[in-house]
């Protein structure tokens, strides 16, 4: 019980994503739940509204100003993180005969943007600059909207749009408004009602984190796609590389550069982490009609998941990591 207890949302993903596979039309888009709604804007409100009110204004302000932290962050994601899956990709097509749509779902990967919610919400379990963490998932989504289709072009020769208003009204929407709503609950009840109600903000985040898992798998669950079942294995264990490798390179990256260790764990998860909420509508906008996309988008279906599992396997890890690291830092010398 107690080892349940310590690690419930790695257990919770487990049963999220054993729940999506015995039955995803219940989550997927268009079910019953209507995850479109209630999990694209209603869940990750939630999320950031929680964050709101959790976290002091000055951390907020102090993060916005940390332009050595988002400059480290954004430079990864958007760049050496697009040249490396390009790099490797041109590495399978010399050395395998894997599914060359799947290869150019690889590419298209590496160009998406930071996510608005796995990475605030990891980087918050673990304890790490969670203010860094919302500012860059907000920011990184807005510069992907003018970065992304350049390094599509760039990388893959593929020329694409982004739906510019629609992508405003959702950050707006699920991020910017319930930020700002929680700051004036904050400001107004966190002396008086929400200081000592022991209100489980962040374990209610992790929940609402659970229920995106479930949808996105009973959505990938559904996808019916005419794949060799060895190729799906291929992309899943080499998506499982990708992010190992990535993150141990930002981290030692961002060790060489002397960040500290909360600003580290903000920038090894923000950095890595990929955007479904993005990639999926540019996607569908970009290969639209194309008798592969089930194929291209299989990558970005497999990857966003991933992360999160593998984010959630090593959160105890990368906590024990970042408190040990911080008294040092502390410990007089």
């Amino acid at each position: 019980m107690r080892v349940l207890r310590a690690n419930w949302f790695l257990f919770g993903i487990i049963i999220a994503i054993l729940l999506a596979y015995l039955y995803p039309p219940l989550g997927k888009k268009g079910g019953p739940i209507r995850p479109e709604y209630t999990v694209k804007y209603l869940a990750v409100g939630v999320i950031f509204l929680c964050s709101g009110i959790t976290l002091r204004t000055d951390e907020l302000r102090s993060a916005i100003t940390s332009l050595r932290l988002h400059a480290t962050i954004q430079i990864f994601s958007l760049l050496v993180f697009p040249i490396f899956m390009v790099s490797l990709v041109a590495a399978l097509r010399k050395m395998s005969s894997t599914n060359e749509f799947l290869l150019t779902g690889l590419v298209v990967v590496g160009c998406m943007p930071p996510p608005v919610s796995s990475a605030v919400i990891l980087t918050k379990g673990v304890g790490g600059n969670e203010a860094g963490a919302i500012f860059n998932s907000a920011f990184g989504s807005l510069l992907g909207i003018i970065v992304t289709p350049f390094m599509l072009l760039l990388m893959a020769g593929i020329d694409s749009e982004v739906p510019l208003g629609s992508i405003f009204t959702t950050l707006t929407s699920t991020v910017l408004i319930p930020l700002i709503l929680g700051q004036v609950l904050r400001h107004f009840f966190w002396q008086s009602h929400l200081k000592n109600s022991g209100f489980p903000f962040s374990e209610v985040s992790s929940f609402v984190l659970l229920v995106i898992i479930y949808s996105t798998f009973c959505d990938t669950f559904s996808e019916s796609m005419a794949v060799a079942v060895a190729d799906v294995v291929a992309v899943g264990l080499l998506i499982l590389m990708v992010q190992m490798v990535a993150m141990f390179t930002v981290f030692a990256l961002a060790n060489y550069l002397r960040f500290p260790p909360r600003d580290i764990v903000c920038i090894v998860f923000c950095a890595v982490h990929k955007s479904l909420t993005l990639g999926i509508p540019m996607l569908k906008i970009v290969f639209a009609g194309h008798p592969s996309l089930s194929l291209i988008s299989l990558p970005l279906l497999v990857y966003h998941p991933t992360q999160i599992l593998f984010g959630g396997m090593l959160v105890p890890g990368i906590r024990s990591w970042m408190e040990t690291a911080e008294s040092r830092r502390t410990a007089p010398k």
